[in-house]
């Protein structure tokens, strides 16, 4: 059973993770039940499982995102009543803790998904007190889990730093179908850059805490065109910060990997990434990554694949760009490493690791 803070309609990080796990169970004969938050959009069935959806409300810091608010005696009900082997809370909050109260009621192995670093972002909002509660409110619900499953080094460090027990890595996976140089369009890359400059592109939400506004740096560099690819609170703010800049909007599926794949060079400066999907799908398009040295990007980033800058240090970001800029040949090197890289990270690869995890968490429980 999948207990999904985030689900269809809504695409993020954890709407991902749970739609790819929920194909692999189902290629690999095994039977699921999601439960999710309630949108007038939510899909009854997903990869041939029930989805049974929960009241839900606007979540304080994104109104675009749902959380579910039932009692933990009605999710009980209902895994009760599927009984499943094990439960997965996908980045657990809410719905997700009590689907984990519910599972420990009733003697039910768990794994807990950590994937968003929402204390952090609570800080980059300027709410520190929040920032601590809501460090409370991880460790009581991760504590809830036979085992939780940070998705880098630096996630699983900064979770036991703050006394979360039974901690493991679980990375992410990347579709390198969708996710490849193949898709590369020249035609387009000479319509965003007629004058065959280097294109500089970023894809993800345009909010606060991914720290966008750094690519203000960027800017003036000669003989380039910065892309930015997403949506977010901090569009309107950023296209006035950014007048040269191209601003594509939210793009999906073939559209997205398309304009991924045209980029020369990806920069994501966020510095509260608990993993970097964005960026892991870059390297899998065949794109040299520029990025700060902090969370998930050490995990992502090699030293043949991109460069790793100082957190804070924009200085040192903008003569990382300046370097591949100029370097063609270091670009190509780095496109060739990092399909490599990312070979052995494909989602079946993750999900058949995370099935052992599943297995692990049924055997630590008995």
């Amino acid at each position: 059973m999948i207990a999904a803070e985030s689900f269809l309609p809504q695409v993020n990080g954890v709407t991902n993770s749970v739609l790819r796990i929920a194909e692999h169970l189902r290629d690999n004969g095994h039977q699921a039940l999601i439960i999710a938050p309630w949108d007038v959009a939510v899909p009854k069935t997903y990869a041939g499982f029930p989805v049974t959806t929960v009241p839900a409300i606007p979540f304080p810091l994104y109104s675009d995102v749902r959380v579910g608010v039932t009692p933990t005696f009605v999710i009980e009900r209902i895994v009760a009543q599927f009984a499943p082997d094990v439960l997965h809370a996908a980045a657990p909050l809410f719905l997700g803790r009590a689907a984990l109260l519910a599972a420990t009621n009733l003697n039910i192995p768990s794994v807990a998904i950590y994937q968003t670093d929402i204390p952090s972002y609570a800080g980059r909002y300027g709410l520190g007190l929040v920032e601590t509660v809501a460090w409370t409110r991880v460790r009581e619900v991760h504590g809830l889990a036979n085992l939780t499953l940070a998705p880098s080094r630096a996630a699983r460090d900064q979770l036991v730093t703050h006394d979360i027990p039974r901690v493991e890595i679980w990375g992410r996976g990347v579709d390198t179908i969708t996710f490849s140089p193949s898709h590369r369009d020249e035609a387009l890359h000479a319509q965003w850059a007629n004058q065959g400059e280097v294109v500089i592109g970023y894809m993800g939400r345009l909010a606060p805490e991914k720290q966008v506004d750094d690519l203000t740096e960027l800017a003036q560099i000669p003989g380039t065109r910065l892309v930015i690819v997403g949506d977010g609170p901090s569009r309107t703010a950023l296209q006035k910060a950014l007048p040269q800049a191209l601003f594509l909007g939210r793009l999906l599926n073939n559209e997205l990997a398309t304009a991924l794949a045209t980029m020369d060079i990806f920069v994501h400066p966020g510095e509260l990434e608990t993993f970097g999907q964005a960026i892991q799908e870059a390297l899998a398009s065949g794109l040299a990554v520029v990025a700060p040295a902090k969370g998930g990007p050490l995990d992502l980033i090699q030293p043949n694949t991109g460069f790793l800058y100082p957190p804070g240090d924009l200085a040192m970001m903008r003569a990382q760009v300046i370097k591949l800029v100029d370097d063609p040949r270091l670009r190509q090197r780095f496109s060739t490493a990092a399909g490599q890289f990312t070979s052995g990270r494909t989602w079946p690869i993750l999900c058949a690791h995370l099935v052992e995890f599943y297995e692990a968490a049924i055997a630590w429980a008995r």
